[in-house]
């Protein structure tokens, strides 16, 4: 089963007469990278939670925002009083130049940011833990939602490489008929050039035999087959992030197509070669998208 890198996941729950509420989005990336939003009674617990979150979604760039809310009985607050006064200078400036009334300017004060903060409130450790519980929660279901996105994926990805398999079987009958059209070709060039009486049979098996051997493509036919049944296999495993090891895999799959076609020496199996790397590219574009 594959996992996209794309997912959303929200949860929310009670601990201690608060109100906690997180939510999670996770996009692509190369590797794990986090933007986190923490209230100022969580920030000690920052490291805490990009280790869960790391340890939960592997990969992709994420996107952290966790809310608490106090209910019931309000706890000691404290007014940042140089910042109060820093947005009432800018409030001033501006309500001067618009000529506009400053009434209602303390009930404004007071609601902007970081003015009014809870006193030296920290999170106790035991109800951590049940905050701990509630951002798995959320994780899970992102997890949930990379899993529907991941079978979509799955499905896309696993066609294009039966794809290039079945542009492969049709590559089988074409391969013998190039050797009757090399004969053919250098017999030709050879009766044009020096007459049919001066040619040495034994010497012109010989010639026919070096570059059939360097027009072979029985090792690459092999290694692609193996190749494309490799990466089918990969994609059925239980293994959660695998989206780099395919990723190697298609850049082994490339270099056989692009051997296959380098050997080619025949236009209709380089057309079958332009629809395997056609499929390929897809193939490159959808795995980005894979965790």
């Amino acid at each position: 089963m594959l996992y996209s890198m794309t997912g959303f996941g929200r949860a929310e729950g009670m601990v201690n007469g608060r109100q906690v509420v997180v939510e999670i989005k996770s996009l692509n990336g190369k590797q794990f990278e986090v933007a986190a939003k923490l209230p100022p009674i969580l920030r000690s617990y920052e490291l805490d939670i990009r280790n869960l979150l790391n340890s939960k979604l592997m990969r992709g760039s994420i996107d952290f925002n966790i809310a608490v809310k106090q209910e019931g009985a309000s706890k000691p607050m404290t007014i940042n009083t140089d910042l109060a006064i820093y947005y009432y200078k800018g409030m001033k400036q501006i309500a001067d130049q618009l000529q506009l009334s400053e009434d209602n300017v303390l009930s404004t004060l007071m609601r902007m940011p970081e003015v009014v903060v809870p006193e030296s409130d920290v999170l106790p450790e035991d109800e951590f833990s049940e905050v701990i519980k509630i951002i798995e929660t959320a994780t899970g279901h992102l997890m949930d939602h990379r899993g529907h996105e991941g079978a979509a994926l799955q499905k896309d990805l696993s066609e294009r490489i039966r794809n290039i398999e079945a542009l492969l079987e049709q590559v089988l009958p074409l391969e013998a008929q190039r050797t009757d059209k090399l004969r053919n070709k250098m017999g030709n060039a050879l009766r044009e050039g020096v007459g049919s009486e001066n040619i040495d049979p034994n010497r012109f098996e010989q010639e026919l035999i070096f570059y059939i051997e360097r027009i072979d493509i029985s090792e690459e036919k092999t290694r692609l087959k193996q190749h494309c049944t490799y990466f089918q296999d990969i994609i059925l495993q239980k293994e959660v992030s695998k989206g780099k090891k395919l990723g190697f895999i298609l850049q082994e799959i490339g270099r056989e197509i692009n051997t296959l076609g380098a050997k080619a020496n025949n236009a209709e199996i380089q057309q079958l070669v332009i629809g395997m790397k056609d499929e390929l590219e897809k193939a490159k574009e959808q795995i980005l998208n894979v965790l």
